[in-house]
């Protein structure tokens, strides 16, 4: 099992790339690669059709986002597109025409890209819906009668919101712990250049009175803590 995989995930998400002729000594794909990290920390790469449809089914319990070429993924769609966790598939070819007409017959199908730039627009604004979508809060009437069985019902929700509160607006944080936060994230998000720069943004300049800007901010912050609730 290679580092990638080893590295226990940061975020709520599963993002598989797809396609024959990924080579990481090509320089067009380390540029692929870049700037799909610049969305997400990790992406699962897989060569193979078969690949990804071992992925997605080792993982059925995460969201999950597919970009695929349109050599694969005219025959991979039909396969994957019922799984109920497969959020988006995004193709990304060199001939957007050809493969359009057999897209739009598949509604995950999000858009057929020759730019990966487009796809990492898209699949950003998905990411940011999925984070909101699993942060919820729920309030409950308790009444006398079935008090108890309420209360019951309202912990998990309601603890998870006292934590929340309590780490953003009540904790006490010292430099010592925030180095150890900024080294954990680090581990995290080794060799994502754009997360590491706001990791080194919140070393320098974290205080308490900028503790929910910081996590409103579509950056580790965020990520992190959507997937602790």
């Amino acid at each position: 099992m290679n580092q990638q995989r080893r590295r226990q995930m940061a975020e709520n998400y599963l993002v598989i790339w797809v396609d024959g002729n990924i080579n990481m000594a090509n320089e067009h794909c380390q540029n692929t690669l870049t700037q799909l990290c610049g969305v997400v920390n990790e992406v699962n790469q897989c060569t193979t059709a078969e690949k990804c449809i071992e992925t997605l089914q080792e993982n059925s319990e995460k969201t999950s986002f597919v970009i695929s070429s349109g050599a694969l993924g005219q025959h991979l769609v039909p396969e994957i597109h019922g799984m109920p966790k497969l959020d988006g598939i995004y193709i990304f070819c060199g001939n957007k025409q050809r493969h359009q007409e057999w897209a739009k017959n598949w509604s995950k199908i999000k858009g057929v890209h020759t730019s990966i730039k487009y796809i990492c627009e898209k699949l950003a604004v998905a990411i940011k819906q999925c984070d909101q979508d699993q942060v919820t809060v729920s309030i409950i009437d308790i009444n006398e009668g079935d008090a108890s069985e309420n209360l019951n019902q309202l912990e998990p929700s309601f603890m998870h919101t006292q934590i929340f509160k309590e780490i953003l607006l009540d904790m006490d944080h010292g430099r010592q712990a925030i180095k150890d936060l900024v080294k954990f994230c680090q581990e995290k998000y080794q060799g994502n250049r754009k997360e590491l720069k706001f990791i080194q943004e919140f070393e320098r300049t974290y205080q308490s009175t900028l503790v929910i800007w910081w996590y409103t901010r579509q950056c580790f912050t965020n990520k992190m803590l959507n997937r602790t609730l």
